[in-house]
């Protein structure tokens, strides 16, 4: 993942040098491979764990650069210039395999001008290996880079009857995808479609029939939540992986579908001109319920040897986005089947961390923040009672007669380093004493 300093300067106010920042985010266990500067910024290459997809983005590294104490999260501003009439007047999104698409959502921006993007957008691409297309397309790459969340545009007047319908795919069908390749789909594969064919591969890469091109006038901005494991199969099935499909197959923050889409919106009618609509077509059939997981201070010190204290472990965890959770807010539905009874804090997980589920999730939270280099080093503990093997009990015996005739032990290392030999005595006559180098062995 290549983030951009200046970038990350600016979501956070960090006053860190470039390779300084470079090393705390390596000591909270984002490892950074590289630094190198283009033009008059610089890359941080940073080696991610595929359980840490919210830091694939520069909001989620800024977060954990305010949780480390070097800033604060300082979200970019949305503000819509103009606005007018309905989504549903414009489009209409119907989902009918919600098990692979839970959430799916769509806003028209009209009276657009596609034109080359702005310079200052060109090199913040190019800096973090983008190649730049076209101000619209540009955009959505822009906030899938900054917030995390894969967004497509599609040109509304190729879609027929200005429809989206989330399915599987039929069997037979085939895409063109924007890389000028056709693919064969399967029915396990879920497509974006309009009124007749499928227009997206959902999750991996939009179709070549209705992509930006000089001639659109009115966009429709996606912005959806996909099942993981139903995007990692057609990625694989196609052999196809895109930036999308990299963040959707490790999982989404769920909760930040509209915040991303109208992110996008605004800067379309920036850049592009035009006007939003007023809302967005917003299909969420089953709300998804973040977790509440519990955690114990002394389980904290059991498996990493760190002396935490409560009020620690609530600093570090409210810091990276926890909430405190409380059975009464909810009437307790959640809190039965995550909280353990004898825990003594219990947090709900924020929605961009999917990778939360157990106790032992948040103490990898709270050992991090801590330090990881705090760990002691020591041999752990072990209730087996050992035994002295019969050659040993051999050794020990002639040891203690030795011993009582009052000799003693030495126990050294074989070979030393010959600027030593002068602080040993040896036997008259054992070795050569003319021999100079040749007394001991190569």
């Amino acid at each position: 993942m290549n983030i951009s300093y200046n970038w990350l300067r600016e979501l956070t106010g960090a006053t860190l040098e470039p390779r300084a920042l470079a090393e705390l985010l390596t000591r909270i266990g984002l490892a950074v491979e590289v630094v190198h500067q283009i033009s008059n910024d610089f890359v941080l290459e940073i080696d991610l764990t595929s359980n840490r997809p919210d830091c694939l983005s520069h909001l989620g590294v800024a977060r954990e650069v305010a949780a480390a104490g070097a800033g604060k999260v300082l979200p970019p501003q949305v503000i819509l210039p103009t606005v007018e009439g309905r989504a549903g007047s414009h489009t209409s999104v119907e989902i009918r395999d919600p098990d692979l698409c839970p959430r799916y959502s769509g806003r028209v921006v009209r009276g657009v001008t596609i034109k080359p993007s702005p310079d200052w957008l060109v090199k913040r691409l190019e800096a973090i290996g983008q190649r730049p297309i076209n101000n619209v397309t540009d955009i959505t790459n822009y906030v899938l880079h900054e917030q995390g969340q894969p967004l497509h545009a599609f040109d509304l007047a190729q879609l027929t009857e200005n429809r989206i319908v989330v399915r599987r795919a039929r069997a037979g069908e085939a895409i063109k995808t924007l890389d000028g390749t056709e693919r064969q789909l399967d029915s396990e594969m879920l497509v974006i479609a309009d009124a007749l064919r499928p227009v997206a591969v959902a999750g991996v890469m939009g179709g070549e029939d209705t992509e930006i091109s000089g001639e659109t006038r009115e966009v429709l901005i996606e912005s959806a939540y996909f099942d993981p494991a139903s995007v990692r199969r057609t990625s694989r099935v196609l052999g196809l992986r895109t930036e999308a499909s990299h963040r959707f197959e490790r999982g989404v923050d769920y909760e930040g579908v509209l915040r991303a889409q109208e992110r996008c919106v605004a800067l379309i009618c920036e850049l592009a001109g035009g006007s939003a609509t007023e809302d967005a077509i917003d299909v969420y059939p089953t709300r998804i319920e973040a977790p509440v997981v519990a955690i114990r201070p002394e389980r904290v010190k059991a498996l990493t040897g760190l002396e935490v204290d409560s009020a620690e472990v609530s600093r570090i965890l409210l810091s990276l986005g926890f909430t405190p959770h409380r059975a009464s807010e909810t009437g307790g539905k959640r809190e039965a089947a995550t909280v353990d009874k004898e825990a003594t804090l219990a947090f709900i997980a924020p929605t961009w961390r999917v990778d939360i589920e157990r106790e032992e999730d948040l103490v990898e939270e709270v050992a991090r923040h801590t330090g990881y280099e705090k760990i002691a080093t020591e041999l752990p503990a072990s209730n087996i009672a050992g035994e002295y093997q019969t050659s040993e009990r051999k050794r020990r015996a002639l040891r203690r007669v030795l011993m009582a005739f009052g000799f003693d032990e030495a126990i050294s290392f074989s070979f030393i380093e010959t600027a030593h030999d002068d602080r040993f005595e040896f036997l008259p006559n054992f070795v050569n004493e003319s021999g100079g180098e040749d007394r001991f062995v190569p």
